[in-house]
């Protein structure tokens, strides 16, 4: 196989292991009130099946970047797939929920390394022409498995219950665990090799050097300011929507940010390069915001919000490789990335709910819009930073 075809083989497989990682959420994001009947009575304890695993992404997200960085991403891929199985097929049993919240703990710890590795791995694999598209492609992992999970399992849940669902979910962890070991090149030691979860006093180092970075933070931060807005406007926004379009367009606005990143980010990455193509994601996502002063929740107007946001979406993967020319480097971004990003999707709703709730769709518009402008600011900072730096003649990058 030419190397352009190994390379492109490499990058499918891993991203379809991400699939799996995303899966991880969607089992219990899109079966909820299958769960909620599974475990009635259990109130807001129910709701920590979904928070969890962004509670570990927040408390472990950029510490997972340093294992990786330290450990190499494929020795650490195969066996988190492994991992995440296992406890797919354990919940199969539908335990207490007790145990199953226990075992979401360990899941994302699972969830948490397969989503650093395997970006990680994309980015060194792919041909240096073909990384920004690989990096896209990568961005759309999320959207895609909740597709497929309202697609295909929900037939699957109705027709054989949740048990199949996580069944099936294990199924297909170890059969990418294995597609992972079998077709993915082995890894070519260009990390440090020390292994192992480094000293506590050097975790808390690298967290400040990393977020003092304009290299390695700023893909981070920005996707901060994306994701308290994504999730929290797919759960807010339909109750300002009219309702004879409603449900319909609920379905289409996930499925413009997926097409979005795919065509148009890959378009202007080319052109324009990832940071500045997250500029202009962004600006176009506060001015759609902003349109909807006069028409508030117009379709197309929410389309094209959800079609900008599909540029930050895949321009923010992009710039990993682009500001971070070494697998360390990369690594701690994408670890950056997942803690921010799981920060941002905690926060986000409850934040949107209560803007909403005093100042109705006005706190919707002012809450995008300081999110948007914030997530501009943290870049053309790191920006100027970086040309500081560069001017300096500072040290190379590690």
């Amino acid at each position: 196989m030419t190397t352009a075809g190994a390379s492109l083989r490499h990058v499918l497989i891993l991203w379809l292991a991400g699939l799996g990682a995303a899966a991880q959420f969607a089992k219990v994001s899109v079966f909820f009130p299958e769960l909620q009947a599974l475990y009635p009575g259990t109130g807001a304890w129910l709701g920590f099946l979904v928070s969890l695993i962004s509670l570990i992404g927040i408390a472990f997200g950029l510490l997972a970047g340093m294992i990786v960085a330290r450990s190499g991403a494929q020795r650490l891929l195969v066996p988190a797939l492994l991992f995440g199985a296992a406890i797919s097929l354990f919940q199969a049993g539908l335990p207490s929920l007790p145990v199953m919240l226990l075992s979401r703990v360990f899941e994302g710890l699972s969830h948490l390394v397969i989503v650093v590795a395997a970006p990680t791995l994309i980015a060194e694999r792919a041909l240096p022409q073909h990384r920004p598209y690989a990096m896209t492609l990568w961005s759309s992992f999320f959207g895609v498995t909740f597709a497929a999970m309202v697609w295909a399992g929900q037939p699957l849940v109705a027709r054989h219950g949740l048990a199949a669902m996580f069944l099936a979910h294990g199924a297909y962890m170890v059969v990418m665990a294995g597609a992972v070991w079998a077709g993915v090149a082995r890894d070519r030691g260009t990390g440090p090799g020390l292994g192992g979860v480094p000293p506590v006093a050097e975790i808390w180092r690298q967290h400040v050097r990393v977020y003092r970075s304009p290299y390695e933070a700023a893909p981070g931060l920005g996707w901060l300011c994306y994701t308290l807005t994504f999730v929290a406007l797919m759960t807010v926004l339909p109750e300002f929507l009219d309702p004879q379009v409603r449900t319909s367009l609920i379905g289409l606005l996930p499925l413009a940010s997926i097409a979005s990143a795919l065509l148009l980010g890959v378009v202007l990455i080319r052109h324009v390069g990832g940071v500045t193509s997250i500029l202009i994601g962004f600006a176009l996502s506060a001015l759609f915001l902003l349109a909807q002063l006069a028409a508030p929740g117009a379709p197309l107007l929410c389309l094209g919000l959800f079609a900008a946001l599909g540029i930050v979406q895949s321009a923010s993967f992009a710039a990993i490789p682009e500001l971070n020319p070494t697998t360390t480097a990369r690594a701690h971004a994408t670890g950056a990335i997942a803690q921010m990003g799981n920060l941002g999707n905690t926060l986000g709703t409850p934040v949107l709910l209560v803007l909403t709730g005093a100042l109705g769709f006005s706190g919707l518009i002012l809450f995008g819009i300081t999110a948007y402008g914030l997530g501009i600011a943290v870049h053309l900072a790191a920006a100027r930073k970086r040309r500081a730096l560069q001017a300096g003649a500072s040290p190379l990058r590690d």
